[in-house]
């Protein structure tokens, strides 16, 4: 055979299109299906065509009777067993498939299945014949009965197309006793030819097809010119080289019985003439289902990893929703957000965050009303959240009621209260980085307790939002009582000027407070680090008041650098009350005991401080016990014994105790031991002495010294 190239190997293709179809077909194993049997059988002769010019031998070898068959169709056929005996072959679990043995890509139909039309009982014991013959054997046998070749020309051929051992599949073929039904003897005879006994005055005289015309006798009369076509739709029975079976003399294959070539040749085999069914419907119409919901779900996840980094989506920074319900729904509507009228609170009866009107120049932007509440709901991974203790930090009940939005320090902020909390939402102008939530405890809150709210935090500084109510607003220093306080401007929303905040500061040089005016008078809020000041008091349990006059404030400027103590402790309000007086041993003058007690908003977890104050009013209170949840100094019980060691002027060391009002004695166990009568004790002591305190009240109860 001499070189072929891509030209004359397409000629040969679409010219004996329907034949070599027909060959793929009835090579690949019965097994696949006819449906895919058929497509499988157009892909692999759609990819028998070579990439370049293929080379024949160097030197040419004597001419065969054999050699009369288009070297372009020889090529092409070769290729396409190739590929046949290749899809035959099972899968194996470790082995790389070869293309052929995977469905093919095209052709493809989608909502039919193709089928060759249905033949006879003739045509049916054939297909059972090959079932049971492997693939070489099969390809042998399309050789010998449609392509007319002799047992020598078989075997060269499978040898070339990489078949496993060719001698096998032709003993295969001579092992079967009887041939399929229906098949003349002559068919058998030839079949079990030995392999040897090939005949060449046979092969010269039924030129198979794609033989060249110059062949040394003419066709036998039942060998017709071959129909040229490629498309699936061709007519398929005249693509042989026998006469098609409607063309039989009796009327057609039913008339008579066909021969093993014939059959071979019939529409059972024509994959190039089909009949079109549906597939599965049902199972069609779930997996459309299935697609669909696939679909829509990668578009979601699309959509959201395709979210820009540098700009807000349509919920901002809140995490994914995973589950949804009517009343979380409404909640989280900007629509439905409360807003409260201005002329709402003169009227009322309460003063409480309720009755604040919205205020600031956002509060009709409503994206970002959704933003601070889908926020609020599902804070995300990047979303710096804040909460005091006991201050529970899921989702509104309800439609929350919206107190400020507006523009602060750079930052659009937004407030919101349901009731139990006041939310503060934060994002920047500028960019996506950075948005924050803070949650803090507001209820019950009434009257100066609800009077301010922090809006902002910045460089060291603090700015409120004032209730609407307030009628003016200072800044006094507790450390300076002697000095007036100066006023604090504020904006048309309430807003107030920067503050230096001491929660921010590192050294406790200043402690800045806020004063604010009202028709009710002034109080003194602190900043403890939370989003509401705590409320400043001065007194005893049962009649605390503002901490605005001057004994008041003298004992602040002493105390007040204890309050880094209690920062961000959810701190509702802080107290402090002189509960004892004591003239101090070797006159060195009289000094002063304060309990101050910080309450929380959820009521739990107060924390108690008893401090000593020395006779020097310049010097600072000294820390003589501390306690977590006790109930000393409070309204259950106003009672408190505290002790310390203190060294006199003149260098000695006492131990000094001193309770409340209606303490009888008090005495010091350990290393020293020591009575006395009143709620005083200064007892002379070593240094570094260790002692244990108690008291007897009146009543004649024994009373523990706070820890």
């Amino acid at each position: 055979m001499g070189p072929v190239d891509v030209e004359q190997a397409e000629a040969a293709l679409v010219e004996r299109y329907p034949r070599l179809v027909r060959i793929a077909y009835l090579v690949l194993p019965p097994t696949m299906g006819r449906s895919r049997r058929v497509l499988t059988a157009h892909a692999l002769v759609q990819r028998a065509l070579p990439r370049r010019r293929v080379p024949g031998p160097a030197v040419p070898e004597p001419r065969r009777p054999e050699d009369a068959v288009d070297p372009g169709y020889a090529y092409v056929r070769g290729e396409v067993l190739r590929q046949a005996l290749v899809a035959g072959r099972p899968l194996r679990r470790l082995a790389v498939p070869r293309r052929a043995q995977l469905p093919p890509l095209l052709p493809q139909v989608w909502g039919l299945r193709l089928y060759p039309r249905a033949g006879g009982a003739d045509e049916l014991a054939l297909d059972q014949l090959l079932s049971r013959l492997s693939g070489p054997a099969r390809a042998a046998y399309v050789l010998r009965g449609l392509e007319r070749q002799g047992d020598a020309e078989v075997l060269r051929v499978l040898a070339s197309v990489g078949a496993e051992d060719p001698e096998s599949a032709l003993a295969e073929l001579a092992g079967l006793e009887d041939g399929p039904e229906g098949e003349d003897p002559e068919a058998r005879e030839e079949a079990r030819a030995p392999r040897g006994g090939e005949r060449p005055e046979r092969v010269a005289e039924q030129a198979g097809p794609g033989r060249s015309r110059h062949a040394t006798a003419p066709p036998p009369p039942e060998a017709t010119a071959e129909a040229t076509g490629g498309a699936i739709g061709d007519t398929g029975a005249n693509a042989g080289t026998g006469p098609p079976p409607e063309a039989a003399p009796d009327g057609g294959p039913a008339g008579r019985r066909l021969s093993g070539a014939s059959l071979l040749e019939s529409a059972e085999f024509d994959p190039c003439t089909l009949q079109a069914r549906p597939g599965d419907l049902l199972r069609r119409r779930q997996h459309g289902r299935a697609v669909l919901v696939g679909a829509a779900a990668l578009l979601v996840c699309g959509t959201l990893l395709g979210l820009p980094g540098d700009g807000w989506g349509r919920n901002g920074a809140a995490a994914p929703s995973y589950a949804r319900n009517p009343a979380a729904e409404a909640a989280l509507d900007p629509a439905a957000v409360k807003r409260v009228g201005p002329a709402v609170w003169p009227g009322a009866v309460r003063r409480d965050f309720s009755v604040w009107p919205a205020r600031g120049d956002l509060v009709g932007d409503a994206a970002l009303l959704r933003r601070a509440l889908a926020v609020w709901a599902r804070p995300g991974g990047a979303v710096e959240s804040s909460a005091t203790p006991g201050t529970p930090v899921g989702p509104p009940m309800g439609p929350p009621q919206l107190l400020f939005a507006g523009r602060v320090d750079g930052t659009r902020v937004v407030l919101l209260h349901d009731g139990l909390r006041v939310v503060r939402y934060a994002e920047p102008v500028a960019g996506t980085a950075g948005a924050a939530l803070d949650f803090a405890r507001a209820d019950a809150a009434e009257g100066p307790e609800a009077e301010a709210v922090v809006v902002s935090r910045a460089d060291g500084n603090v700015r409120y939002l004032t209730a609407p109510w307030v009628t003016g607003a200072s800044v006094r220093d507790l450390l300076m009582p002697g000095k007036e306080p100066w006023a604090l401007g504020r904006d048309a929303h309430g807003v107030t000027d920067a503050v230096p905040s001491p929660a921010l500061a590192r050294e406790c040089e200043r402690w800045n407070t806020l004063q604010l005016e009202d028709d009710s008078g002034s109080r003194v809020l602190g900043d403890l680090g939370e989003l509401l000041p705590a409320r400043l008091l001065w007194g005893p349990p049962g009649a605390p008041v503002d901490a605005t006059g001057r004994e008041a404030r003298a004992v602040w400027a002493r105390t007040a650098c204890q309050m880094s103590t209690v920062l961000g402790q959810g701190v509702r309000s802080v107290r402090a009350w002189r509960f004892a007086r004591q003239t101090l041993p070797e006159g060195a003058g009289r000094a002063a005991w304060v309990c101050t007690r910080a309450e929380t908003w959820r009521g739990t977890g107060p924390r108690v401080l008893a401090q000593f104050l020395p006779p020097d009013r310049k010097a600072p209170a000294a820390l003589a016990a501390r306690a977590q949840d006790a109930p000393a100094c409070g309204v259950r019980e106003p009672r408190v014994l505290a002790g310390a060691l203190w060294q006199a002027p003149g260098g000695g060391w006492y131990v000094l105790a001193a309770g409340g009002p209606d303490v009888a004695s008090v005495a010091v166990t350990g290393a020293v031991t020591a009575r006395a009568d009143g709620p005083a004790l200064a007892a002379k002591a070593a240094a570094g002495t260790r002692a244990e305190l108690s008291a007897t009240l009146e009543d004649g109860r024994r009373m523990p010294a706070l820890r």
